[in-house]
């Protein structure tokens, strides 16, 4: 897939993985990056931190500082709106892949309203 399709997907689906982990506990970046790496997503900070902030500039997220070894780091945890939004794109993800993942000839087309 391009880069223009990946981003126009996936960006949503990353946003979504770092509310997850957000709401289950408090995660930086780098972890985040490595979190989704296992996941086979390759992003960069470039990516990653603007989402965050993104995220947190929305209210989903706060954000904390800590020294570890050194190194000033920012760890994100998921608000209680993000646990909302979180509970709500869940059952939406669950009505979509629902939908996508049916094999073709199962699925019923809704008839269009007159």
């Amino acid at each position: 897939m391009n880069d223009i399709l990946s981003r126009l997907f996936f960006a949503g689906f990353i946003r979504l993985h770092i509310l997850h982990h957000a709401a289950e506990e408090a995660i930086c970046g780098v972890d985040i990056v490595a979190e989704l790496g296992r996941h086979g997503y390759r992003l960069s900070p470039g990516t990653i931190y603007p989402a965050l902030h993104e995220l947190e500039k929305a209210g989903y997220l706060t954000v904390r500082t800590s020294v570890v070894a050194g190194k000033v780091r920012k760890y994100y945890a998921a608000t209680s709106k993000g646990r909302k939004a979180l509970k709500q794109a869940r059952k939406k993800l669950h009505e979509l892949a629902d939908e996508v993942l049916q094999p073709p000839k199962s699925r019923k087309r809704a008839k269009p309203n007159r």
